[in-house]
């Protein structure tokens, strides 16, 4: 086992809004694994989900003012700042490109996503340039069969590998999530009831002062 690393982390997503079920899992998992540092990096395009509700100046602005106050969360803006489809092989490569081989980049995403990951662009080279940090219910079970398993029975690792290796482990972390949606928020928006208490007060400030996701059939403008 190495010596310790600086250790960065990736939470992505659309952030489409941002919302209190994010910006938790994203401060308990930097608490939890001793990341040094932990950052939000909203998409600008994903190539599997569907076209975000607004645009990525608005999600953009919604994240920096959830971060407000909030010195354990970073806002990275690299994939607004790509044109085209966002690709986490391509930030990973980017990000790997500025801080060299020493660092320890870990990118945390959901079991959900773990499990389609066989589907994503060049997914083969993610663990090449970092970790993966699957955050999973408890009592959730990861797949036994499949190229998913197989990347699981090579690649398993443990939290104290996240600070020894700059990459190449995957990382399972059982954690109690709060359940919070986006979509359900963007509903409740577009139907005229309140989402308060799901999200940031400034965010929703923020959706109110610029009439966001108003229009149920258009997803907002």
């Amino acid at each position: 086992m190495g010596s310790k690393r600086h250790t960065i982390a990736l939470f992505g997503g659309t952030f489409d809004p941002v919302h209190f079920g994010h910006l938790r899992m994203a401060l308990e998992l930097r608490q939890a694994l001793g990341f040094d540092e932990m950052r939000l990096v909203p998409s600008h395009r994903p190539k599997h989900r569907e076209t975000p509700g607004v645009s990525a100046g608005h999600r953009r602005q919604m994240l920096a003012l959830a971060l407000e106050g909030c010195d354990e969360l970073q806002l990275d803006e690299r994939e607004l700042n790509r044109p085209g489809p966002t690709f986490t092989v391509d930030t990973l490569e980017e990000l790997r490109g500025e801080l060299g081989e020493a660092v320890s980049i870990s990118f945390c995403m959901g079991l959900d996503s773990l499990l389609t990951l066989p589907n994503w662009h060049r997914w083969d080279q993610l663990l090449k340039l970092a970790h993966l940090v699957v955050v999973t219910r408890p009592g959730w079970k990861v797949p036994k069969e499949g190229e998913v398993a197989e990347l699981l029975n090579w690649h398993r690792g443990a939290m104290a590998d996240l600070h020894s290796e700059s990459r190449g482990r995957l990382v399972v972390r059982e954690q109690t999530l709060l359940p919070i949606s986006a979509t359900h928020i963007r509903r409740l928006i577009a139907s005229g009831r309140s989402p308060r208490f799901l999200l940031p007060a400034a965010v929703l400030q923020y959706i109110e002062d610029n009439q966001l996701y108003r229009k149920a059939a258009e997803g907002g403008r």
